[in-house]
């Protein structure tokens, strides 16, 4: 049985394709939503590589659906 490994960190594009949101889509819902895992920056620049930790953003998800099952 082969057991297949989930990143530890996902890239911001990574983010992007899983929450079908544009990048300027997700820089709105971090702004908007508090709860939204903060983003890890590997360097000073502008331009430096953004990640996500998968096991936060994981749990942010399960938040969100426990969240739509309360309201219901």
């Amino acid at each position: 049985m082969q057991e297949t490994a989930t990143p530890a960190l996902l890239r911001q594009p990574t983010v992007c394709r899983l929450l079908d949101l544009s990048r300027n889509g997700l820089t709105k819902l971090r702004a908007k939503d508090p709860t939204f895992p903060k983003p890890i920056k590997f360097g000073q620049t502008k331009q430096a590589v953004v990640f996500y930790d998968a096991e936060e953003l994981s749990a942010w998800i399960e938040l969100k659906k426990a969240e739509r099952g309360a309201a219901a």
